[in-house]
């Protein structure tokens, strides 16, 4: 991870997405990326039981804890760093968790559309 500032999909600093449970590639709080993050986990989303589900039912079971690896499980309304891919893949199967777009790293603009994005955002008025 670099030094400089992460910028959110607006191209304003970053905001915290979630540090109970500590969500992000880093472990940060926030959904943040680099190099290492070939998962670009940078949609901060609010879980749901459907997206729980769907996320299971394609091999990646969000909700079962693995303290191993420091991982609480996730529970609906619980915040996350989600990959814009998965996040990609929910949308299309009308699955997609509603999303924070002051915490939505910038480069998920270069994986998923901007009005996509907005049309299921919770922090716009």
């Amino acid at each position: 991870m670099s030094d400089a500032p992460q910028k959110n999909v607006f191209g304003e600093p970053i905001e915290t997405c979630s540090t109970r449970p500590m969500t992000g590639f880093y472990r940060s709080g926030c959904c943040e990326t680099g190099p290492e993050d070939v998962g670009v986990h940078t949609v901060c989303v609010e879980m749901t039981e459907e997206f729980l589900l769907f996320s299971r039912s394609r091999g990646n079971d969000l909700s079962t804890p693995l303290p191993e690896f420091g991982f609480p499980g996730l529970e609906p309304g619980d915040r996350w760093c989600l990959c814009a891919a998965r996040w990609q893949e929910a949308l299309e199967a009308g699955m997609a968790p509603r999303v924070i777009l002051a915490a939505t790293h910038e480069a998920t603009l270069e994986i998923v559309a901007f009005e996509d994005l907005k049309r299921l955002a919770i922090d716009l008025v």
